[in-house]
């Protein structure tokens, strides 16, 4: 019996289904209503909308955040979930993304009408999970490059780590890391 792992599992398709889908509508409805005030996550808004911790990790402010986001989430979220199964990636991926949005909202009380969105926080998450599943695996950095997992995910995280010192970013370098 050989282990072969899907290519999209079920809980990935309708991740990446559901921020597509959301991702479409907000370009849609830019004029009308700003979906990134109302789903991301804001220390001035997320009292009384409760949502935000949740719904911040389908909202991406362009094409390639989000393109970037679930192409990682894909290519190493599926064997994680082959693996783990789909409900407990789930709460993992959920545990990781919420818990990133809370250290931010922790860092950021001081500016209240600053948003944080996107699924960057989980998708570190799913690194660091992959990373420590199967540090030396090789992976290739823009399709060329040979890394082992390992140095991949360190690498990510010490930029994440030197960056967040840097507030002149719209990236919340402090989420990443926190994932």
């Amino acid at each position: 019996m050989s282990f072969k792992p899907k290519i999209f599992t079920e809980a990935i398709k309708v991740l990446i289904w559901i921020n597509i889908g959301l991702f479409i509508l907000k370009e849609l409805s830019a004029s009308q209503v700003d979906l990134a005030l109302l789903f991301g996550l804001s220390p001035n808004t997320v009292w009384p909308m409760i949502w935000q911790p949740v719904t911040y990790l389908f909202i991406h402010g362009g094409i390639f955040h989000i393109l970037i986001n679930m192409f990682v989430l894909w290519m190493f979220g599926s064997e994680i979930e082959s693996i783990w199964g789909r409900a407990e990636f789930l709460r993992y991926y959920f545990l990781t993304g919420i818990g990133s949005g809370l250290v931010w909202l922790l860092f950021n009380f001081s500016q209240p009408t600053s948003v944080l969105i996107g699924a960057s926080g989980a998708i570190y998450g799913i690194l660091l999970a992959y990373g420590m599943m199967f540090p030396n695996r090789t992976v290739y950095l823009y399709f060329l490059i040979p890394i082992k997992v390992k140095w991949f995910v360190i690498v990510l995280g010490v930029i994440a780590f030197i960056s967040s010192f840097n507030s002149y970013s719209n990236i919340s370098h402090l989420t990443h890391l926190s994932g």
